[in-house]
């Protein structure tokens, strides 16, 4: 029943998509065939969650909620095509792989990933999330979104050990973070996978607010050889695609 209920949403919301000047209950019903009463129970469950909205003539049409998913939605789906070439770039340059992430309360959910022709371990996959407090990408967003909200995810935390290297206090992140801030990048030191080294970069949108972050990730001996290429490289993507987002 409820896969049915969610069927019938999806017909409705792709309905009303279409009719920009809205619809009644009836002509819902009679439209998708589908039984007057259950139309009625699912457009008052849209209306009242904002993802529809009833006007003065009775008429149903795409509510407040809805078009703020859909424009999230894409501008995941710009930032992605935006970032690409430049993910690809620094890939090539460095030939490590790199990640882009957005932050999801306290957790990173990975956005893209440019593989390396050179294999890592890693189980980071587009479309997973991880902890902020030991990943490069997660550190980046509490190093440069505003002090306060940083503050506030940090208190927050319930910090697990991952590996022997896993920052295991918020006092010590907060550490991490003050520093990172002034160097401008964060790092992941075998914090979140043993053997993998990561730095990290944040990504500005037209408001000088923190959208996105890019890292790149290798075995460590083989990073640290060449630390300074990849801070320079991962600096100037994000600045690339920052430039590109319209920050200043």
């Amino acid at each position: 029943m409820a896969v049915k209920s969610a069927e019938r949403t999806i017909q409705i919301i792709e309905l009303l998509s279409l009719h920009s000047d809205g619809l009644t209950s009836k002509q819902i019903s009679q439209e998708l065939g589908i039984a007057p009463s259950s139309t009625f129970e699912l457009l008052k469950t849209l209306a009242r969650n904002d993802y529809a909205i009833l006007d003065e003539n009775k008429k149903y049409s795409i509510g407040p909620k809805l078009i703020n998913v859909g424009l999230r939605a894409s501008g995941v789906l710009n930032l992605n095509k935006l970032a690409e070439p430049l993910l690809r770039e620094a890939m090539n340059i460095l030939g490590e792989t790199v990640f882009m992430a957005k932050l999801l309360g306290d957790e990173v959910v990975y956005l893209s990933k440019m593989n390396s022709p050179r294999t890592i371990s890693t189980n980071a996959e587009i479309g997973s999330k991880k902890p902020v407090y030991c990943t490069g990408l997660g550190k980046a967003f509490l190093a440069f979104m505003p002090k306060e909200d940083s503050d506030k995810i940090i208190q927050n935390l319930d910090i697990l050990p991952y590996t022997k290297n896993t920052v295991s206090n918020q006092n010590d992140l907060i550490e991490q973070i003050n520093l990172f801030r002034e160097m401008g990048y964060a790092i992941d030191n075998e914090e979140i996978e043993e053997g993998l080294w990561c730095a990290a970069a944040p990504v500005f949108d037209v408001n000088n607010n923190i959208i996105a972050a890019i890292s790149v990730s290798g075995p460590k001996d083989r990073m640290k050889e060449k630390k300074s290429k990849v801070v320079d490289t991962i600096l100037t993507t994000t600045k690339n695609l920052s430039f590109q987002l319209g920050a200043k």
